[in-house]
């Protein structure tokens, strides 16, 4: 199977409701998206949104990294393109596993062609800061079929706590709770925050600080009354090593841009497991691609819900045949197989560049 051409895209899907965490306000998602296509005319599909803060990579330098490898690997077999593109997961993951994933999805990647319908419970993150509004956006979240809750934290630690301990009120037990910093906190805060937490329902505390701060992560971690689990700070299986090495951290988050290809993901996920901690995996802010990738390796590698849901959050669809979700849960019916709405991917593309196999001149 060789490559005959690459096309990159920036596509511009606005939220249905403003996504609001310690570092920015979202109210769009921006992915990178590759698609690669063999010479019997198939495609696959894979994407990456960056976002600065979350990750050391630039939205430029990405950009330019997608196009570099699209002009290598057109012409190549799939296997070689596949080598190319892991050669560069260093230089950045994000764009890497674009084209990776495209790669899997092109090659039908046998975890990406599940043989019977499976279902993958997803948590529901909250949004409201009003006791009443919250209430009612608690009892939606249930009523849907949600079973876990994510709660922003990282803002203003007293405010935070008093916001946790409204949200325990309100769910009374009906749901698991998940906080989640997003790097917000220094240590002082961080530590104040979580050693005051009452434990009950919630199941975790995520990156308290700095994706590279990992003392001051380690800090939280010793004084948190609830589990800490790492997510900015993980990029491959050596973090995931020095993770299973800081007492108190008991989750590792993963997701398949910040990885590269579907066994590479995996690979790590098993590695988070063989060290006594518990995987989790999921990207909030990707789009069906994305989010259907990572519903299909979820089958495979993890017990708890999945953070795979930005697809939820857009106004609009990428596929043509939507993922299906019901009662909390991705439902994947045996043998789905998305397909690209093309009308759709014209509208949302910012820009786009496309590379062509070079002719062989005799």
């Amino acid at each position: 199977m060789k490559i005959d051409s690459v096309c990159v895209r920036q596509l511009h899907f606005p939220l249905v409701t403003p996504y609001k965490v310690s570092l920015l306000t979202m109210r769009e998602f921006d992915p990178f998206v590759v698609e690669v296509r063999d010479t019997e005319g198939r495609s696959g599909f894979g994407e990456a949104l960056i976002v600065p803060g979350y990750t050391t990579e630039t939205v430029e330098g990405s950009w330019r990294l997608c196009c570099t490898l699209a002009e290598r690997i057109a012409g190549l077999d799939a296997a070689d393109a596949a080598a190319v593109a892991r050669s560069e997961v260093h230089a950045g993951v994000g764009a890497a596993s674009a084209v990776l994933a495209a790669l899997d999805m092109l090659a039908g990647h046998e975890v990406l062609r599940p043989v019977e319908q499976v279902s993958v419970p997803l948590l529901a993150p909250l949004h409201s800061e009003d006791p009443g509004a919250l209430a009612e956006e608690i009892e939606q979240a249930l009523g849907r079929g949600f079973r876990t809750l994510k709660v922003k934290v990282g803002f203003a630690w007293q405010r935070d706590l008093d916001q946790v301990e409204t949200i325990q009120r309100l769910v009374a037990g009906r749901a698991t709770l998940r906080l989640d910093a997003n790097q917000g906190f220094d240590s002082a805060d961080g530590i104040a925050f979580a050693k005051r937490l009452t434990p009950q329902g919630i199941e975790l505390f995520e990156q308290p600080c700095l994706l590279d701060d990992w003392r001051a992560n380690a800090a939280v971690a010793a004084a948190s009354r609830v589990p800490v689990m790492l997510d900015e700070s993980i990029y491959d299986e050596s973090d995931i090593d020095r993770a299973a090495g800081v007492a108190g951290v008991g989750f590792v988050k993963l997701k398949l841009k910040k990885i590269g290809s579907v066994d590479m993901l995996l690979a790590a996920l098993g590695r988070i497991r063989a060290l006594g901690l518990t995987p989790v995996l999921g990207d909030g802010v990707s789009l069906e691609i994305g989010c259907w990738m990572e519903a299909c390796i979820a089958v495979r590698a993890i017990d708890n819900a999945g953070e795979m849901n930005g697809f939820l959050k857009t106004r609009e669809r990428i596929f043509e045949n939507p993922l299906p979700f019901a009662q909390g849960a991705i439902q994947i019916p045996a043998g789905y197989a998305p397909r690209i709405d093309r009308d759709m991917l014209v509208r949302s593309t910012l820009r786009e560049s496309s590379f062509a196999a070079r002719a062989v001149v005799a």
